[in-house]
């Protein structure tokens, strides 16, 4: 599916934030063939066959994170982007948030790195040092901006 220009599939995104309304965000491994090193969102990933996607995500976020906590349904999107020659992202993406406070027990195969961070550190980074962070975060985040970000944040206090 992420060879050459990709082939369109399913995938998701998740947004956790905590109670002081700061996003987990994590570096992925080194190890990952897309965009290795890069900050992005909370967790992503695809679902497995058969796998709806409400399993999906609750099974991912447990496995990358080890974080157990509900997940609302914000929206989907589809996007194609390219990974220099390596191969590329085409997918119909399903976004979720949530809220967890504490530290993420991290799969060290997946995540190099994590860290929250405040909108504004967010809104400040992107727009300092924007080739650090993966594309679909980039995307999600603004549509999160513009959407749903006030009713997520409200909803946290």
């Amino acid at each position: 599916c992420h060879a050459g220009d990709g082939l369109l599939h399913r995938a998701f995104s998740i947004f956790i934030f905590n109670t002081q309304d700061e996003l987990l965000l994590q570096r992925r491994s080194a190890q990952k063939p897309l965009w290795p090193n890069y900050w992005s969102n909370t967790c992503c990933s695809h679902p497995r066959q058969g796998e709806t996607m409400e399993e999906a995500v609750r099974r991912r976020l447990a496995e990358e994170l080890g974080i157990r906590t509900p997940l609302t349904y914000l929206y989907k999107f589809q996007y194609h982007a390219q990974y220099d020659s390596v191969g590329s992202e085409r997918e119909y993406c399903w976004v979720y948030y949530g809220r967890y406070d504490g530290d993420p027990d991290v799969n060290l195969n997946e995540i190099a790195d994590w860290r929250y961070l405040d909108v504004e550190g967010l809104d400040a980074a992107l727009a300092s040092t924007p080739d650090a962070f993966t594309p679909w975060l980039k995307l999600e985040w603004a549509e999160l901006k513009s959407a749903y970000l006030p009713t997520i944040l409200s909803a946290g206090t």
